[in-house]
Formats: structure tokens, C-alpha cells, sequence
């Protein structure tokens, strides 16, 4: 079932309520608040609780670049001089680490 944009699995339990899955994203928001649950999946525990487990949305990133001593997300702002500086900056690889 889908509660919220969430795809919310029950297994084994009887009777639970969309309220009561709506609490316990809320519980799980407490320990996340900045990030949205993708798929949520109810379960007993062996001590008669209610197991939760849970995966939470990739959340998409800006890269960050430090140039010159500025952390900067894009370079849109910047004058011509600054950008030909960041032009000409020698630009490093990711390498692969050999097995061995």
C-alpha cells in the first residue's frame, strides 16, 4: 500500500491502521528530518514490538567546489578572471586502486 508516497509493507500483523503507520513515519522522521522514507516495511519483534525497517530517499546534491580559498556551489556569479582561473586549474582523476 502506498501511505504518503511511501510504499509501506506489512507483514504478519493484523489490523494496522494508516494512523498508526503514519506514527510510526513520524517516529522515523524524528531521527531523519531532512530526508523522506522511500519504502517502509512492518514486522513483529521477537519482544512483541513492532520492527520497523526502512530505506530513505537518495537525496540529490550540488557539488561543491573550493577555489582559491571559496567554497562555492557554481561558478555563475563569478567575474571573467575568476573564471578563466578556475579554467585553468590542472583537474585530477579519480584513480582506480590496484589489487594487490
Amino acid at each position: 500500500m502506498i501511505v504518503n508516497g511511501t510504499e509501506v509493507t506489512i507483514k504478519d500483523l493484523e489490523g494496522v491502521s494508516e494512523q498508526e503507520i503514519l506514527a510510526y513515519m513520524d517516529y522515523i522522521h524524528q531521527d531523519n528530518p531532512s530526508e523522506e522514507i522511500d519504502t517502509l516495511e512492518l514486522s513483529p519483534a521477537e519482544d512483541g514490538s513492532v520492527a520497523l525497517e526502512y530505506t530513505l530517499r537518495p537525496q540529490k546534491f550540488q557539488r561543491i567546489r573550493r577555489i582559491t580559498g571559496y567554497l562555492v556551489g557554481t561558478i555563475d556569479r563569478w567575474n571573467n578572471a575568476k573564471r578563466a582561473e578556475e579554467h585553468d586549474r590542472v583537474k585530477h582523476g579519480l584513480r582506480e586502486a590496484s589489487a594487490s
